[in-house]
């Protein structure tokens, strides 16, 4: 790993603070194990899939956090360059923008700025995955019925920031020496998502053509 990148991934730089497992807790041992998979250099198709006698959704949550905590990274890396000089339209190239809609402010469909859409994007999924009623941290607590419809309106959104780094940031991700670490990130993701039918293919049309 070159200097300017450890630099880059130990200053902790994130775009929020780091969603972390407790120890001691299911969750963190299935973390451990993701981690291991990944460490270990297994190919991601397999690392991906659920391992015997687990549950599906404790696996997707685990991930679902873990993707938010390293994509907060990778967007924090290029965040300087990501303006609303720059990026006045929160888009993937010509043909994709993206519009901001919540149930708060933006109940409809919102043109807004990268960093705009970015720092709502980011807030949005904090509140989620904080929400014990959605993702409970306790063992043998069930999993409410919208978890995975809310899990794939998470991922579908994550999506999207990859999308805007790869089309609008790339020579950034390059000149930092971070295109390997990002590509992998990536390609974890997209591999995690088809495994478990967690985005509609219409949603991953931009990158269809495979990452950089």
């Amino acid at each position: 790993m070159s200097h300017a990148l450890k630099q880059v991934f130990n200053k902790d730089k994130t775009f929020r603070p780091k969603r972390k497992f407790e120890p001691g807790t299911q969750r963190f041992e299935l973390h451990k194990k993701a981690q291991a998979s990944l460490n270990a250099g297994l190919d991601l198709k397999v690392a991906v899939q659920l391992p015997p006698g687990e549950e599906q959704n404790d696996w997707v949550a685990v991930h679902v956090v873990d993707f938010f905590n390293r994509i907060n990274l990778i967007y924090g890396t290029i965040s300087d360059h990501c303006t609303e000089q720059s990026c006045p339209v929160m888009s993937g190239g010509p043909k994709y923008e993206y519009r901001w809609q919540d149930e708060h402010k933006y109940r409809k469909p919102t043109a807004l700025s990268a960093p705009q859409y970015m720092n709502l994007l980011m807030d949005w999924i904090e509140v989620q995955i904080n929400n014990e009623d959605i993702f409970p941290t306790n063992v043998g607590t069930p999993f409410p019925k919208n978890f995975l419809p809310v899990v794939k309106k998470i991922l579908s959104r994550l999506f999207r920031v990859f999308v805007h780094v790869y089309i609008h940031h790339f020579d950034r991700i390059t000149q930092m020496g971070s295109e390997a670490h990002v590509n992998t990130c990536y390609k974890h993701f997209y591999y995690f998502v088809k495994e478990f039918n967690l985005i509609d293919t219409k949603e991953l049309e931009p990158l269809v053509s495979g990452a950089h």
